[in-house]
């Protein structure tokens, strides 16, 4: 335990937080916030403490909920250990990478998200799409940062791309390398917020952070035959922002696996959603059923080809990610039966 003091809400703690505390908590317990999170440990900061201890067990000795990076935990000073944690205000989730089926928690209790992308070839309107969807869904507010504008010349069009994929969004193009160009990201950067940053490698993410927090962080140049830059963060960590709040950045994603996010996916894609509903027929697949409200727009350019293939594949993705193991691997054996009774058929009619 360091001398090193937090304000609780200087950490971001909110009445939601201090609503949870039963009345015979308050005396026995002090509320920390994880800030890093190790493989048999987890690093919090409170009122007195900055210091590593065991993660949160239940009474039975089980790891009851991972812990992640922003979560509240009450700190049983006496026993040198985590008590319990406090529900979380939000929290973002994805499936980890590869085969399984295991859920990734990626941060806890966050203000506001920044996305970034940048004004060259790394602009990618459904990458936007992906992470907003994340953002409605766990309720955090999207800000669109749109960074190396001193490197293009037209970086409004980028920034109107970006404004038409959901109403009210905000965008805000800087050159990450000056404050006062950044200036425009300090009203989601005060006393006691929680930003989290994500976008994928080389947009200028530890750049921004650099200029954010007063830190050094390593950057690495870019390469110019496909403007993308060489990773640079390696894990999840908390930043201290200048303005009194805090960063927290996560290593570039560049396979961002939905999950769970119908509801973000439907604020996303909200157009397509509402004349979804004035079709005809309730089941329509919006292909060639008639009445289909979906393929009337495509045909009158009120609808754009593109937007509904996006929508389509994020809707596709989002249910199969959502699917329980054993149906996943029920439908996988299917498809496998289906394809070896067609081989044998093929080669009954070969022997014919």
């Amino acid at each position: 335990m360091t001398s090193h003091t937090y304000a609780l809400a200087e950490l971001g703690w909110k009445p939601f937080f201090s609503t949870q505390l039963e009345t015979d908590e308050y005396a026995a317990l002090t509320p920390v916030r994880v800030i890093a999170v190790h493989r048999n440990s987890i690093q919090v900061a409170g009122q007195g403490i900055d210091m590593l201890i065991p993660p949160y067990v239940d009474a039975d000795g089980h790891d009851e909920s991972p812990s992640t990076v922003g979560d509240w935990l009450l700190f049983d000073r006496t026993r040198l250990r985590p008590h319990r944690r406090l529900e979380r205000m939000s929290l973002f989730k994805r499936r980890a990478a590869g085969t399984g089926r295991a859920i990734q928690l990626i941060a806890a209790n966050v203000d506001t998200l920044f996305i970034v992308s940048s004004c060259n070839q790394d602009f990618n309107v459904a990458r936007l799409e992906r992470y907003l969807a994340l953002a409605r869904e766990t309720q955090v507010t999207p800000v669109v940062v749109l960074t190396k504008a001193d490197l293009s010349e037209a970086p409004q069009n980028y920034a109107h791309a970006a404004a038409k994929l959901l109403p009210g969004l905000v965008v805000e193009v800087l050159d990450a390398r000056h404050p006062e160009s950044a200036a425009g990201l300090l009203p989601w950067c005060g006393m006691g917020d929680t930003v989290a940053l994500v976008g994928s490698s080389g947009v200028g993410k530890s750049t921004l952070i650099n200029t954010l927090t007063g830190d050094d962080i390593a950057t690495r140049d870019i390469r110019a035959d496909d403007a993308k830059g060489r990773h640079t963060t390696t894990a999840r960590s908390f930043h201290r922002l200048q303005a009194g709040g805090w960063l927290l950045d996560t290593p570039g994603m560049r396979e961002l696996r939905l999950t769970d996010v119908d509801a973000g996916i439907a604020d996303v894609f909200a157009d397509i959603v509402e004349l979804a509903q004035e079709c005809r027929f309730g089941d329509c697949s919006h292909e060639t059923e008639p009445g289909c409200a979906v393929q009337a727009a495509l045909g009158g350019g009120t609808l754009d080809a593109e937007r509904l293939k996006r929508w389509r594949k994020l809707m596709a993705e989002n249910a199969y990610n959502a699917a329980t193991l054993a149906q996943r691997r029920a439908t996988e054996r299917a498809f496998s039966r289906m394809g070896k009774r067609a081989q044998e058929l093929k080669h009954r009619r070969r022997e014919e």
